[in-house]
């Protein structure tokens, strides 16, 4: 809000702090209120989400995403991709290689031999053009130039931010190319619904439901192996909601594959495109709730099995498996996999994609 202070703001943060020059632009902090005092922040340095602000139960609210208190720290995280935006490509590229028109492209290696959530420096690291229009809504622009970390085509990208009555933050993608390429978009929100602290919780007892009946199998490089398998039997069966910790540690090769969950669950959906309910979370000491709802074909699920206990925001410190990640998007590697959903951008069609984070209650 452009006129509230920073005394009054729940999740403690000042502007100030997130204001820099960074490539010629300006970063700054921007933060999203609704009538029941819930609040959401964002900085315009790779649309990360620093703070937002949902009471549990009994009505005493916490940062329930996992970000930084100043800009400094968000550029310089141990964990790049948290709760920001990616692109221009979420997830891996094999070799960060594809075809595209019978011409090849490479990509920029930062994974292992792959290429990762955009290359060595993704959408997450660019300063975005910002305008709050209102109390509830934010508006993130970026070009992204043709020849960026190998990728054809310039790519015009916009990406809105609303925070409506209900808890609800809406995310809505709108993008378009002048030549041929491949998108595929999604925002890496790193949730903690205990509430983020030193230390965080760990998450083994929040219990999940995804909306999949089928899920990606990965190779040793975290590639998908070709296969698109069924859950059932497995421990990537969430139709039933189930603790995270149940068999996050399982004795499957999958699961020590991805040191945990990390992968894409192929959600149920009636039709393409449409806005479906996705994944469900509870959190049971504080009663806290998320519902995901997404007009994309997967979701990743990744349950922050990579993280060291690094500082974060107020003197917060996240802990490995101290969050869980929903990463709406189309599959990992489908440039080199025909028969994934296509991601291929044409300069006559739009790229459009709607996911919703909504914030409630388990009574």
């Amino acid at each position: 809000m452009a006129n509230q202070t920073e005394t009054e703001r729940l999740c403690g943060l000042d502007h100030k702090d997130f204001q820099t020059t960074i490539d010629g632009k300006q970063t700054d902090l921007y933060v999203l209120k609704n009538s029941t005092g819930a609040e959401v922040a964002i900085t315009n340095y790779g649309g990360a989400l620093v703070a937002v602000m949902v009471p549990d139960r009994d009505g005493r609210f916490a940062n329930v995403i996992q970000g930084h208190d100043n800009i400094n720290d968000v550029v310089n995280s141990p964990e790049p991709y948290l709760s920001t935006l990616i692109g221009r490509y979420g997830n891996r590229i094999v070799r960060g290689q594809f075809q595209l028109n019978g011409k090849s492209y490479q990509l920029a290696i930062n994974n292992g031999s792959n290429s990762l959530h955009g290359g060595k420096r993704g959408w997450n690291a660019r300063v975005w053009d910002a305008i709050q229009m209102n109390d509830r809504e934010l508006s993130l622009t970026y070009i992204s130039p043709y020849g960026e970390e190998g990728f054809t085509g310039e790519v015009k990208t916009f990406v809105t931010y609303t925070w409506t009555d209900d808890n609800e933050l809406i995310i809505n993608y709108l993008a378009q190319t002048n030549k041929k390429t491949v998108i595929n978009l999604t925002h890496h929100g790193f949730f903690s619904l205990a509430g983020i602290a030193n230390p965080t919780p760990a998450i083994d007892n929040v219990v999940c439901e995804i909306n999949a009946d089928h899920y990606i199998p990965i190779d040793g490089t975290s590639i998908p192996t070709g296969e698109i398998l069924k859950v059932d039997g497995t421990p990537f069966d969430f139709r039933i909601a189930k603790p995270l910790g149940q068999d996050i540690d399982a004795d499957n090769e999958q699961i020590r594959r991805g040191n945990g969950y990390d992968h894409c669950f192929v959600l149920n959906k009636n039709e393409e495109g449409e806005l479906s309910f996705a994944a469900r979370i509870v959190e049971p000491v504080s009663g806290r709730a998320m519902e995901v709802y997404t007009t994309e074909p997967g979701v990743q699920l990744y349950t922050h099995n990579w993280a060291t206990g690094y500082p974060g925001q107020h003197g917060a410190t996240f802990p490995r498996r101290s969050a869980v990640c929903f990463e709406c998007q189309h599959f990992p590697d489908s440039p080199n996999r025909p028969y994934f959903p296509s991601v291929q951008l044409c300069p006559d069609r739009k790229y459009r994609q709607r996911t919703i984070y909504k914030f409630g209650i388990d009574r």
